[in-house]
């Protein structure tokens, strides 16, 4: 088989109501510069203080809660309300008591609730869209800001009453049968688990032994802590084949994405005799762990954490981390993504600053594979987003993105009844600068996609185990479907 790779400033945001610009550069040239739950109503809580809540605010609740404050940060936090636990930097972040709220964001006042609340360090917020947000309600803050949302009359919802209790029933172990069909099997992988790093990377050197004739393995780069970026490809070989790059785990609480990503590659390696000719007229290249830092941190310490876990040093402390989804380099350092290391959304000193996303570039950009589509799996929302993520903005070729993305969507819901809603992903949820997915345009590959796996929130980031097969096989089917419109260009 041939060789596969080629060697505090106050954002004020105005809302106008307009169709996305469509950008009428073609892709590759050079585009413009840079109710079972126990709700917190029910009762009246015993009295506390009232948080005095006077700043102003943005007047986007979804571009609020991703464009973050840029320069030092000023997060005035009240003494009385301890942020989540943890005793030492190695020790597991403790959530008992913290809780995820659906807030419908149709209150005027919601915004800026929201943003109050957040710069104070009582919340975090979690996914959103144009009509609610979900947030992370810190155990000590409960109260406090339970009484602010009555006050201001914004009806919430409480979906997950304590979070620890949820991520601690979240991954159990394996009954003794799937532990001993793992010892006979050769790797540790199954789809009734999540697993570590050791196991996916296990599994995939596994099936490149098994089955050599179309399963390679290669690692193009390492993480900041020297982890493989392990890429598999699944292929027969044949010169005309078109290529499909996928990828998953870019955030690092996002469990279900490798789980799913993992859950493509035993399908089509098990069985590629027996796949459809549109599954086997395509080079398959998988990237299941973009961050194998930040996925083992999970697993480890902060069950929540989204960032890889590269240090940046600001203002005279150091912070962790750099969203590996705002660092790509089409249009970074635009909206949705902060200069502030210690934002979850910070973007990074420069375009490809992270060992990650530079590994993951540079591979795309010298492999002699003809990529005809790219996918980045994610959580969470049901969403199944093309480009563009910078701003209010799409390609020329939008209608066909848009065409192709409802047809995956209906295969996904003809598999178990999801709805998934499709659409620009600044259009559809909020905007987001140096995505992974824009960048890949960039690069001239015609269909790239951004899709947010289950749940709509019930669960959120902490899916259990038993969705992992379901979400998967949908999954799955609408891959088939981008399979068989790639396959005939």
């Amino acid at each position: 088989m041939e060789t596969w790779s080629r060697t505090v400033v106050l954002l004020l945001v105005i809302t106008v109501t307009c169709s996305a610009l469509i950008n009428e550069l073609p892709p590759g040239k050079e585009w413009p510069a840079n109710n079972s739950v126990k709700q917190p109503f029910d009762d009246d809580p015993e009295t506390t203080t009232i948080l005095i809540l006077s700043e102003k605010e943005p007047s986007n609740p979804i571009a609020e809660h991703l464009e973050e404050v840029e320069g030092p940060e000023e997060t005035i936090i009240d003494a009385s309300l301890p942020v989540l636990r943890s005793t030492s930097p190695e020790s597991r972040v403790d959530y008992t008591g913290a809780q995820i709220w659906k807030v419908s964001t149709q209150n005027t006042n919601v915004r800026g609730v929201i943003y109050r609340l957040r710069r104070r360090n009582l919340i975090s917020t979690w996914g959103g869209n144009q009509s609610s947000i979900d947030i992370l309600v810190k155990s000590n803050a409960v109260n406090n800001v339970t009484r602010v949302f009555k006050r201001e009359r914004i009806p919430i919802e409480v979906v997950i009453e304590d979070l620890q209790q949820r991520i601690n029933e979240e991954n159990p172990p394996l009954d003794p049968n799937e532990v001993e069909l793992q010892n006979r099997r050769g790797h540790r992988m199954t789809w009734k688990q999540y697993h570590r790093v050791e196991d996916i990377h296990g599994f995939m050197d596994y099936l490149a032994k098994t089955y050599p004739k179309i399963v390679s393995v290669n690692s193009i780069g390492k993480s900041y802590e020297g982890r493989d970026l392990k890429v598999l490809r699944i292929s027969d070989g044949k010169p005309t084949n078109k290529a499909v790059f996928i990828d998953g785990g870019i955030h690092a609480r996002e469990w279900i994405s490798p789980a799913t990503v993992t859950y493509f590659i035993n399908q089509f390696a098990e069985n590629f005799d027996v796949e459809t000719d549109d599954i086997k007229n395509i080079d398959w290249y998988f990237l299941p762990v973009v961050n194998p830092d930040g996925y083992e941190h999970t697993h480890q310490s902060d069950r929540l954490w989204r960032k890889n876990k590269k240090p940046s040093r600001t203002t005279g402390r150091t912070c962790i981390g750099t969203d590996l989804n705002r660092n790509f380099g089409y249009r970074w350092g635009g909206k949705g993504s902060s200069g502030n290391p210690c934002s979850e959304i910070y973007r990074g000193s420069s375009a490809f600053s992270e060992p990650e996303s530079k590994a993951l570039s540079d591979f795309i950009k010298s492999s002699s594979a003809n990529f005809t589509a790219y996918i980045t799996y994610h959580s969470y929302g049901q969403y199944l987003l093309y480009p563009w993520g910078y701003d209010n903005a799409v390609p020329p070729d939008y209608k066909d993105l848009d065409e192709l993305g409802n047809r995956m969507a209906s295969a996904i819901r003809q598999t178990r009844g999801s709805s998934y809603q499709v659409g620009s992903s600044s259009g559809l949820l909020y905007p987001a600068s140096g995505g992974s997915d824009d960048w890949a345009k960039g690069q001239g590959i015609r269909y790239s996609f951004t899709i947010e796996l289950s749940d709509t929130g019930r669960y959120g980031f902490i899916l259990p185990t038993s969705f992992i097969e379901p979400v998967a096989r949908e999954s799955l089917n609408g891959l088939r479907v981008l399979a068989a419109q790639v396959a005939k260009l």
